[in-house]
């Protein structure tokens, strides 16, 4: 099939490639001329502007925006609406807000375009190891562009057969599902990406204690020196919390147990805000997600107002006053 790119970042120029690899026809377009010119030199037809993008592409088209969500993304399908054709297909592989999505179907859908969401996790691995794929959108379309979506996912061999699995979608066990409708995908891919948080963060508690039992201020009798990594990469084998984010975890403590490389103020790309506005917007409890954000902005702070509130409070009801501040601990 041919389809247009738009966005040649990490993630971007990877599905590109493994499209094509698996002989899949890409015409690329990105701002930074640099970034186009190396995926030319894989293959793929270079295109300046929007406007070449379009009339390189064969009709019916298909043209995937893989830009970070908000105005890049919405200016520039706002921008493609007036190049496309009634038929076009065009597909949203980035980050968005799934409320935007369900907005900009129906937008689509009056110009008679055929639109998809399709929340893509991977991140730069994804080109050796595949893509999950959330899609929302159409059936039909969904089911047309089927051989891209079998090219971008991992594949059967990716993980074991769910014993017993009764549905008759062969989809999902390739690493792809349709969820649903416009901003199905993206609503899938952000619930994703909030218990990415609460793993993630669980990992970093439990082997912070780990390391901590080890620290000069436990008493010497109560004191292991546990080797982190090698619990990491024994954790790996038989372990119920085996995972990928395991996998990395051995990895970046093998290479350095201390972390020295890391300042431990940890960012967030938006969607576990999303996923924890979506829990009370649908009163659904998620204390585990919501704690696992907090503590990624807590990250980012020293003595941040909160904390200089608790010490006044402590000061007035029992004369207590601040202590030294400690240096981090880990």
């Amino acid at each position: 099939m041919q389809i247009g790119m738009i966005g040649l970042g990490r993630m971007g120029a990877n599905l590109a490639r493994r499209l094509m690899r698996h002989g899949h026809d890409i015409v690329a377009h990105d701002a930074l001329p640099a970034a186009r010119a190396a995926l030319a030199a894989d293959g793929a037809v270079d295109a300046d502007t929007l406007a070449t993008l379009v009339e390189a592409l064969s009709a019916p088209r298909i043209v995937w925006v893989m830009l970070p969500a908000g105005a890049p993304t919405e200016d520039t399908i706002t921008a493609l609406m007036d190049h496309l054709s009634p038929g076009d297909i065009v597909i949203d592989g980035g980050n968005t807000f799934y409320k935007d999505d369900v907005r900009r179907g129906h937008a689509l859908t009056q110009r008679g375009l055929h639109y998809l969401d399709v929340g893509t996790s991977g991140g730069v691995w994804g080109l050796d190891r595949g893509y999950c794929l959330m899609i929302g959108g159409e059936a039909d379309i969904v089911e047309r562009l089927d051989p891209l979506f079998v090219a971008l996912a991992p594949g059967e061999d990716a993980a074991s057969a769910t014993p017993g699995r009764r549905s008759t979608d062969a989809r999902p066990a390739k690493g792809y599902v349709h969820v649903g409708p416009a901003g199905a995908g993206h609503y899938a891919k952000m619930i994703h990406n909030g218990i990415e948080y609460g793993m993630m963060q669980a990992l970093a508690e439990g082997f912070h204690l780990l390391q901590a039992k080890g620290e000069a201020s436990v008493p010497e009798d109560e004191r292991f020196e546990i080797d982190v990594a090698a619990v990491a990469e024994a954790w790996r084998r038989g372990s119920v919390v085996s995972s990928w984010l395991l996998d990395l975890t051995a990895q970046a403590l093998d290479r350095d147990a201390a972390l020295t490389d890391f300042s431990g103020v940890v960012g967030d790309s938006g969607e576990g805000r999303w996923t924890v506005n979506a829990a009370v917007e649908h009163a659904v409890p998620a204390p585990v997600l919501t704690a696992a954000l907090y503590a990624r902005f807590r990250s980012r702070v020293t003595g941040g107002y909160a904390d200089r509130l608790l010490s006044a409070m402590r000061l007035a009801f029992g004369g207590h006053l601040e202590s030294p501040r400690e240096e981090p601990r880990g």
